[in-house]
């Protein structure tokens, strides 16, 4: 098999997807077939454009002052995983938002920790599972003890339960166990095995889309169109490849990890409490549905990286704030302006940022 690696190196990661053609999918139309039911979210794709140079300038903004925490928090997810696989890693970052964490935490463990790590790239979707092909390549070639699931941040657990289901179901099908475990940065929920902070900090790399991962669109599942032993689909963004931001993020917060790790700084590490995580979660989404009339809690994105992906690519009904000033939500605002999507400060919110789904009257 050839190895895929989008616009990374071949030492960095290897998709295991399969770039094809995918129509443009509008998003006012990708709206009302989604809540309408015609079609799943994973089988429509609006194509990306290319981020202006205002909204760039944010990026690397928040890359200057979020990159020494993310280093941080990337030692204590590889010292984590260290300590949970000592017999071998086989990294598996959730395409994309977990692909730069992936890469990034590849060469962490070869440089600081001299454990080699093979990392894979590959899609698991909400209510469609996790791509069971990939899931068979990497067993066929790891261990299994030796898979960890890693992604960039938890809003609601709905990637982390559907990880430990689909593991279940993988485990009836083929007999394998994998550990149903997902290692984050950040895990606003309770529902992460291993994350480095409940934090809801800005992760550079949310700000942007293909750009930060690799040149590759969000993963997409048509059953339809799909042979028994495919990978799932995205789109390569080659045309973007000037616009490339991917290794200058890796480059930087290795560059970040460096000076943590000469200074010697310790890296304290209180485990966030699930159970009380758990609870102010639910505690949040119930006051949310009843306060906006809410039907399905899909439509309520808690934290910043969730109501960043919505902000670029669903259709908002409002944006709500902690505090409209807080540095770490200005590239939300600057979203919200261009997009004449309302903002609404509500400072007893427990995550700094949560991004409302436009539900239609259907």
């Amino acid at each position: 098999m050839t190895h895929f690696t989008g616009s990374y190196g071949t030492e960095d990661v290897a998709f295991l997807l399969n770039p094809v053609d995918l129509p443009d999918t509008p998003v006012h139309l990708k709206e009302t077939l989604i809540q309408s039911g015609q079609q799943h979210y994973s089988q429509l794709l609006t194509h990306e454009a290319l981020p202006p140079d205002d909204y760039i300038e944010l990026f690397r903004r928040a890359l200057d002052s979020n990159q020494d925490k993310l280093a941080q928090h990337l030692l204590v997810l590889a010292r984590a995983i260290c300590r949970t696989r000592p017999q071998g890693i086989t990294l598996v970052s959730l395409a994309r938002a977990g692909t730069p964490i992936g890469v990034l935490l590849k060469h962490i463990l070869a440089r600081y920790f001299a454990r080699d790590a093979a990392h894979y790239s590959i899609s698991i979707l909400r209510d469609v599972g996790i791509d069971a092909n990939a899931l068979r390549y990497i067993v066929q070639n790891h261990p299994a003890e030796s898979v960890v699931f890693v992604d960039g941040w938890t809003g609601k657990g709905v990637i982390a339960r559907q990880l430990c289901a689909s593991l279940q179901t993988f485990a009836k099908s083929d007999g394998i166990v994998l550990a149903p475990e997902l290692y984050v940065l950040t895990d606003l929920c309770g529902y992460a095995a291993v994350a480095a902070t409940c934090e809801d900090y800005l992760i550079p790399s949310c700000i942007l889309n293909a750009t930060v991962s690799g040149l590759i669109s969000r993963t997409v599942y048509r059953p339809d169109q799909a042979q028994p032993g495919d990978f799932h689909s995205c789109l390569y963004y080659a045309q973007f490849a000037g616009y490339d931001l991917s290794a200058y993020f890796v480059n930087t917060v290795l560059a970040a990890v460096e000076g943590v790790w000469q200074r010697g700084a310790d890296l304290p590490h209180t485990p966030p409490d699930p159970a009380q995580l758990q609870a102010v979660s639910a505690h949040c989404l119930a006051q949310l549905s009843a306060r906006y009339h809410i039907r399905h809690a899909n439509s309520i994105k808690p934290g910043i990286g969730e109501a960043t992906r919505v902000l670029l690519r669903r259709e908002a009904r409002a944006l709500l704030l902690q505090d409209d000033t807080a540095e770490a939500t200005q590239h939300l605002r600057w979203l919200a302006a261009a997009k004449a999507i309302p903002i609404t400060v509500i400072p007893d919110l427990p995550y700094r940022a949560v991004a409302l789904i436009n539900e239609r009257a259907l």
